[in-house]
């Protein structure tokens, strides 16, 4: 049941280039991880933190460290999880939902 399943929203930079290989690996990494993933608007520029909160994701994933700077990643830590294709990393969010 799709339903049961967590919800990983797929983000990838609006300025980058990405491959359909690309995004198969954000789907295949996803599907590995239990996620049902979600992708926001490609014309949406309201903040990546604000589209987690929206969708209700437990985790973002990514194709790789390029398409999240660190501050967008610092508020994205304080909600959801952080996932990367490559290199592989994940960034848990902060316990308390706030950073050190």
């Amino acid at each position: 049941m799709r339903g049961d399943r967590p919800i990983a929203l797929g983000f990838t930079h609006p300025d980058a280039d990405v491959s359909e290989w690309d995004l198969a690996q954000l789907r295949r990494l996803a599907r590995h991880l239990g996620y049902r993933l979600v992708w926001p608007p490609e014309t949406s520029r309201i903040p990546l933190v604000d589209q987690v909160r929206a969708t209700g994701a437990e985790a973002v994933i990514a194709p790789s460290t390029d398409h999240i700077g660190p501050v967008t990643l610092q508020a994205v830590m304080c909600v959801a999880d952080v996932e990367t294709v490559r290199p592989r990393l994940s960034f848990a969010r902060w316990a308390n939902g706030t950073r050190p």
